[in-house]
């Protein structure tokens, strides 16, 4: 199909596609299980298919109103989402499916530092967690906030509250423009900032932010180092310790950073066309692919505007469809060819399972 543009809108520094949100990455990542098998079940393990609320609650019985980032606990127990439309942090419990508000206050916007649900956040975008830390990336605030797991402190690590913008710097002499995707590996975080096209990183203890790739400012698909690379909306990034992987939204491409060189190039997709198609490398295409996760040896990425699950050999650039039928949105459950979703976004996984945000259902979609 010839790319006549992606469907894209911005909205308060929102990133968001034909009515859903976007997200972005998972984990560090896992233990290197494959998820492409002859079953790859599709469940749905929390929230009701087009019912939108705050409710907590077990399984089906809780609501969401646009989820979207997700990361699992370091014990594999947990699993924390961003709830972008009600402006709050969530958890369930995967062996019982409790779903509980830890951070934020349903309904009301802000930026307040404080304990639990006495915090604020402007459209919490992605999540990733350090085993005693959650990080947050804070989209309508333009900011970085960190929470304690044990006791629900919420304060703000980097960026300042209501000023978009490009600047390196430490603690609120930053400025981010719409942060959306975020990665761990060890003390550092790296994020996606959307709207100013460029991959920062942040130190996850003092708040020092640098520009590792991407120019401010200036949307584009050029591969090369650095500030000489260029992006077009770069939404989820992942990790395995050596490269950064980036789902170059607008681009309808995946990306790879080289974390020690800051080298960038395409591994999989192309500019000229957006589509569904499986194949290597530039033979495959994608249509705003939003989150991913990887296994250290794949990567696993929500193609929001197909509504499906791609997986990608890292080594290859082998492109396949895992879970759902593009072009098609449902909220059916089942395999592979019968499940459905609705503009899936975030990704994670467990090391066994596979966990998808699915915003427009406003679900928690489980792949075994």
């Amino acid at each position: 199909m010839k790319k006549t543009g992606v469907c894209w809108f911005l909205a308060l520094a929102t990133l968001a596609g034909c009515g859903g949100s976007s997200s972005s990455s998972g984990p560090l990542y896992s233990s290197g299980t494959s998820y492409e098998t002859t079953k790859n079940t599709v469940s749905t393990i929390a929230g009701s298919a087009g019912v939108t609320g705050t409710a907590d609650g077990i399984g089906t019985a809780a609501r969401f109103s646009i989820p979207n980032g997700m990361a699992v606990s370091s014990d594999k127990t947990t699993l924390y989402m961003t709830d972008y439309g009600s402006n709050t942090i969530r958890q369930l419990v995967l062996a019982t499916g409790q779903v509980t508000t830890i951070a934020g206050i349903a309904g009301t916007s802000g930026s307040l530092d404080a304990t639990g649900t006495a915090a604020t956040f402007h459209y919490p975008h992605d999540i990733v967690t350090d085993g005693t830390y959650l990080y947050v990336t804070d989209m309508g605030n333009h900011t970085i906030r960190k929470i304690n797991i044990a006791t629900k402190a919420v304060t703000t690590l980097a960026g300042k509250a209501g000023t978009a913008g490009t600047a390196d710097g430490t603690a609120s002499a930053a400025t981010f423009n719409g942060p959306a995707g975020i990665a761990i590996s060890g003390s550092t975080l790296y994020v996606t900032d959307a709207n100013s096209n460029t991959i920062r990183q942040v130190d996850a203890t003092s708040g020092a932010v640098t520009t590792i790739a991407g120019s401010a400012g200036t949307a584009g698909s050029a591969n090369g180092t650095g500030t000489a690379a260029t992006f077009n909306v770069p939404a989820g990034i992942t990790t395995d310790g050596t490269n950064l992987y980036v789902s170059d939204f607008n681009n309808n491409l995946i990306r790879t950073i080289v974390i020690s060189s800051k080298a960038v190039t395409t591994l999989a997709g192309s500019t000229s066309y957006y589509g569904s198609a499986d194949g290597v490398g530039a033979s495959a295409s994608f249509y705003a692919p939003n989150g991913i996760t990887t296994d250290g040896t794949n990567l696993y990425v929500t193609d929001a505007n197909n509504h499906i699950v791609r997986k990608i050999v890292i080594a290859s650039g082998t492109v396949t469809t895992i879970a759902g039928v593009a072009a098609t949105s449902g909220s059916s459950d089942g395999s592979k060819n019968f499940a459905r979703f609705y503009f899936p976004v975030g990704i994670a996984s467990d090391g066994t399972n596979l966990y998808v945000a699915d915003a427009n259902n406003s679900t928690i979609r489980e792949i075994q």
